[in-house]
């Protein structure tokens, strides 16, 4: 049984406040908005703690949830939001009191493999709606008309930021020194 089938079947004992069914949907997702936090925050956030916050509000929220068809969307909402919060937050304390801004150290699950930190820190620089579409189709390998789901956006504009993101991660990363030809 696929996710989307799992969620329907449970989803009336989810909105009856289940406690097993609630367990069940945190087991489920809870990897999900983890990966989600780390691919959309990158280097620059503690993506553990993104999605801890996320699911506190996913899990306080999920009430105001009106179908298991919007779960999906919804999560990634929070997610989004969430993500975005931190990197404001860190954005602001890399600025030390003399208005430089010092370098950040890249934290991967790669360590020491210089060329995927300056991929992800390429992908750190593109701006959040082509980063978030980005990540939903080349890295957690949705389909378009699923990332547009997601996004809440028309396929059409999806495959439009896409093409969008795919150039200017190839443009960054060529200002690297990288060569990312026919890979994004």
């Amino acid at each position: 049984m696929d996710r989307r089938a799992r969620l329907e079947a449970l989803w009336p004992r989810v909105q009856a406040g289940d406690r097993v069914a609630l367990d069940l949907l945190f087991t489920e997702w809870a990897p999900v908005v983890l990966r989600w936090c780390r691919r959309l925050g990158g280097p620059s956030i503690d993506s553990d703690q993104a999605a801890q916050e996320a699911l506190i509000v996913v899990f306080r929220r999920l009430h105001t949830v009106a179908a298991p068809r919007a779960f999906p969307s919804w999560v990634f909402s929070v997610v989004r939001n969430t993500v975005r919060d931190r990197r404001r937050e860190a954005f602001g304390r890399r600025w030390d009191a003399s208005g430089e801004v010092p370098s950040v150290a890249v934290e991967t699950d790669f360590e020491g493999r210089e060329a995927i930190g300056q991929i992800w820190e390429a992908l750190d620089q593109l701006p959040s709606d082509l980063r978030e579409v980005l990540v939903l189709c080349d890295v957690e390998q949705h389909t378009d008309p699923e990332a547009a789901e997601l996004l809440g956006l028309a396929v059409g504009t999806a495959k439009s930021r896409l093409r969008r993101a795919r150039a200017e991660l190839r443009h960054e990363a060529r200002r690297r020194g990288l060569d990312l030809e026919g890979e994004a």
